[in-house]
């Protein structure tokens, strides 16, 4: 066999690996990998791999080999790459002279975008090529790979220290992180939705999050912009980046992690209260979302906010 088909072999054979995210509600697992000096590993060691969501990987000490379905890369200290949801790819410590030190960013971009951030959620949605497209942002500018080296460092260091308000310093790096990719897109390879188009759509969206908790059909909307069916569904995946059906449910399991967390309802009423009466078909939703069913969705937030609140009571002891 070639060695063009034994790569192509194992890339079919890619394992399908499940992320356990370190927070239930910011979709992302970051950790560092280390690797002494006087040690190495070749490629064939670790198996192809992948995963729904995008990676971005981070160089801070050392060389690391990455071979991915475009090919091999060596990365450097300073070195930033990202490879696409669901893009298989191995790698090792090709060198014996240094130590390895990197970090592994792994995430799920499509959480992290709200109403006001929704028509760029196209960009990202890897509808038609992945992600892995944007590395020619870090080969040909070095201010951007810097900026992005850094964002990925913060998020790092904020989900190990865990400081009051670390949720929001993680998320306001990974939307610096995701304006930097689109600003520093010189190719246009992300094609973002126009302002008119969303204006177009406003009355549907405004009437979605008034509406919630009652039946929402895609007629109606139809009907309100005066489109016929087959128009408006397209038009409206083509602005939002996800189809009518996937909004509505991505808002409505939004709604009840807020409700999960903010009230004393019964999983049963909040259920009803996002316009899902068929308990079944809630909890189906909701593992969609969260891999995890809105009791244990519960349980881990009650206690990631009680380990914040006892980390916070220990370092006020300490001080």
């Amino acid at each position: 066999m070639s060695v063009y088909g034994a790569i192509r072999e194992a890339y079919f054979e890619a394992v399908n690996e499940e992320v356990v995210y370190q927070n239930p509600l910011l979709f992302l697992k970051i950790w560092e990998i280390r690797g002494e000096a006087g040690q190495s590993s070749t490629l064939e060691q670790h198996p192809w791999h992948c995963h729904k969501e995008v990676e971005f990987l981070a160089v801070i000490e050392g060389s690391l080999g990455v071979q991915s379905k475009h090919g091999y890369l060596v990365l450097g200290p300073g070195d930033v790459m990202v490879l696409g949801a669901y893009q298989p790819h191995r790698s090792h410590k090709p060198t014996v002279d240094t130590a390895l030190h990197y970090i592994v960013f792994q995430i799920d971009l499509g959480k992290h975008f709200d109403q006001s951030t929704m028509p760029y959620l196209y960009c990202f949605s890897e509808l038609t090529q992945p992600l892995d497209i944007l590395n020619y942002i870090f080969a040909e500018s070095a201010a951007a790979k810097q900026k992005a080296h850094a964002y990925i460092l913060e998020i790092f260091n904020e989900s190990q220290t865990r400081m009051r308000g670390y949720e929001i310093a993680i998320s306001s790096a990974i939307k610096r992180l995701l304006l930097l990719l689109l600003r520093s897109d010189t190719r246009n390879l992300l094609n973002d939705t126009e302002e008119s188009e969303l204006s177009r759509l406003r009355p549907v969206l405004d009437d979605i999050d008034a509406r919630l908790n009652e039946k929402l059909v895609v007629e109606e909307a139809c009907a309100m912009l005066n489109l016929s069916y087959h128009y408006f569904i397209k038009y409206f995946k083509k602005t939002m980046g996800v189809s009518f059906v996937d909004y509505v449910n991505y808002k409505r399991i939004k709604k009840s992690e807020q409700l999960l967390l903010t009230s004393e309802l019964s999983i049963m009423e909040i259920s009803y209260e996002v316009g899902i009466s068929n308990l079944a078909q809630f909890y189906k939703l909701f593992k969609r979302h969260n891999h995890c069913s809105p009791r244990i969705f519960k349980q881990r937030m009650r206690s990631e906010s009680k380990s914040a609140m006892e980390a916070k009571r220990h370092a006020v002891e300490e001080s």
